[in-house]
């Protein structure tokens, strides 16, 4: 009996533990769906029946409605104003409903179908990719505001008062803020004059800011058609030179600036819009911001590069040094590094301002293979002219202001950029050419190792010609060209005979190619006046034969007619 005893009360025991754990872990998971109040909102007296507040989207739905019909006393049952008294609860809740209308629907564009429609505000991802798919959530973000590079949450939380079903609303850290968020995004001075008739919503919009934008945006580019004006009457004013190169090339992106800050300051101290029109002209102004000061700094990187190539090379041709050749290559090699450094860092900070990660959020995530397959299928080309570019400014086959032999013609290199090379050709054309496509093409660098270079000259003569006489006034004419060097190299040896004629073929070294051009086509000038003048009977000719004796030789051939009579 002891025993059975003994057993039931160890039963007992063992019932209470479980019970006892069972209840704990009850009370820990209903402390993960909602918060648990002992008074919510009493000072407001009963709930309307247009309050709905079973889910988030419910509850901001409901509330935007009864902000717009200007029920605020209703609105009001949004928010959790468990930090007022009773009293101040009647007295200030409809009155920071209407600041949180206002700054909801000034401050951040807020889609309602974004948000959670069931009561748990579980996460949905059919994908399964997010980690908390399925958990429920007692507290979830409506909008994140920044005021003086501080981020300012409004969130919704979710509370149960003793047994009735638990309801959203809006937290009560986020209702401390709202006076503070209502001065920088409530209504400006300007709106204080506007008539309540124009302030009747037409679509998205107003309808005054129907009216007031299109202004606005004339305002905004009467600023920037004067400033761009100013910037190149400036131009004019500053000494020749870069300062004046970089006034000149500024004035577009100065402008893009100066319109920038202006709209900035007029969207913060005078004139404020809806959500909608407020977030697209940030965005809009966040880019242009970032595109203008990242111009700026190129423009100043090309004119500090282009200083440096007049004072060091000065005109791009093989007749400079290869060392500063070599200098020039790098100098374009270090601009195109800096233009993918202030791309890469414009980038992230527009993306860093307009919060496009957040807005986009997991779905960005899961299609951002697809987006990687696409952008390498259409961004193929580009990418190799890049990779093919920095290739060459590396391993540098070809040089600023090389000579090369492509397809057939002589070319300076004036630029090696990003996606293509441009060259000049002899008679002062622009060939712009791919650089994958430069690349595979076979070309002959004819400065690699020295712009120096062998010219042949060829003559066709009389087998009588005087071959020493030639040779002696070849080497007369080469030694008075400047542009022919290193004499001891001249030579002159027939290399070619017919039964008509001898070809006498001349050699010389001129300084560069374009120079040996000049010298070979002055030189055999001079000697064809020197032939045509002294020794015209060395110029090849047909010989007709009216005899077999050799009339050279002073044979005459015997009459062998008759006689006359």
């Amino acid at each position: 009996m002891r025993a059975f005893l003994w057993a039931a009360l160890a039963v007992t025991l063992l019932m209470a533990g479980l019970g006892a754990v069972q209840a704990q872990e009850d009370e820990d998971e209903e402390r993960e769906q909602w918060f648990s109040v002992d008074s919510l909102n009493a000072g407001l007296g009963e709930v309307p029946e247009e309050a709905k507040r079973q889910t988030p989207r419910e509850a901001i739905r409901s509330f935007l409605k009864l902000a717009e019909e200007k029920n605020f006393t209703a609105a009001a049952h949004m928010l959790n104003l468990s930090e007022l008294d009773e009293a101040e609860q009647e007295r200030r809740g409809p009155e920071l409903a209407r600041q949180l209308a206002e700054v909801l629907r000034r401050g951040e564009w807020l889609n309602v179908s974004n948000l959670s429609g069931r009561q748990d505000a579980a996460i949905e991802d059919p994908s399964g990719q997010h980690p908390r798919t399925g958990e429920p959530r007692r507290d979830i973000e409506l909008a994140s505001l920044t005021l003086d590079g501080e981020a300012y949450d409004i969130r919704l939380g979710r509370y149960r008062l003793d047994d009735e079903d638990p309801v959203w609303l809006v937290t009560p850290d986020s209702v401390s803020t709202i006076p503070t968020l209502y001065e920088a995004y409530g209504p400006s001075l300007l709106e204080e004059y506007i008539p309540e008739r124009f302030k009747t919503s037409l679509g998205w919009l107003e309808f005054w800011e129907w009216i007031a934008i299109p202004l606005f945006v004339l305002a905004i580019g009467l600023v920037g058609w004067s400033v761009h004006g100013l910037v190149g009457w400036l131009a004019h004013w500053f000494p020749s030179g870069w300062p004046s190169i970089f006034a000149s090339r500024i004035g577009s992106p100065m402008a893009l600036l100066v319109m920038a800050f202006t709209a900035q300051a007029l969207l913060d101290y005078v004139v404020s819009f809806t959500a909608v029109a407020t977030t697209f002209i940030r965005v809009l102004l966040t880019i242009l911001i970032a595109w203008g000061a990242g111009t700026i700094a190129l423009r100043l990187v090309d004119t500090i590069l282009l200083k440096v190539t007049r004072r060091i090379v000065g005109e791009i041709d093989d007749t400079k040094p290869k060392d500063e050749r070599k200098l020039l290559t790098t100098l374009y090699a270090l601009r195109r590094v800096i233009i993918l450094v202030t791309v890469t860092a414009v980038s992230v900070y527009v993306l860093s301002q307009i919060q496009l990660f957040e807005t986009l959020g997991m779905s960005l995530l899961a299609s951002a293979s697809v987006l990687a397959v696409l952008v390498g299928i259409a961004g193929q080309a580009v990418l190799g002219n890049i990779l093919s570019s920095f290739q060459l400014s590396l391993a540098k086959p070809i040089r600023i202001g090389d000579l090369v032999m492509f397809e057939g013609q002589w070319c300076y290199v004036e630029g090696i950029f990003y996606t293509f090379i441009r060259l000049r050709s002899w008679d002062e054309r622009r060939l712009i050419v791919p650089v994958t496509y430069f690349v595979s093409k076979p070309f002959e660098n004819l400065s690699v190792k020295s712009a120096k270079m062998y010219r042949t000259l060829e003559l066709v003569v009389h087998l009588s010609a005087d071959i020493q006489l030639i040779r002696e006034k070849f080497m007369e004419f080469a030694k008075e060209e400047d542009n022919v060097v290193e004499h001891h190299k001249l030579c002159c040896y027939v290399t070619g005979q017919t039964e008509r004629a001898q070809t006498v073929s001349c050699y010389l070294m001129a300084s560069d190619p374009f120079a040996g051009w000049v010298a070979e086509m002055q030189i055999r000038e001079k000697l064809m006046n020197f032939i045509r003048a002294e020794h015209p009977e060395w110029w090849p000719r047909e010989v007709v034969v009216l005899s077999q004796a050799d009339i050279a030789k002073g044979e005459r051939k015997e009459d062998t007619r008759p006689p006359s009579s």
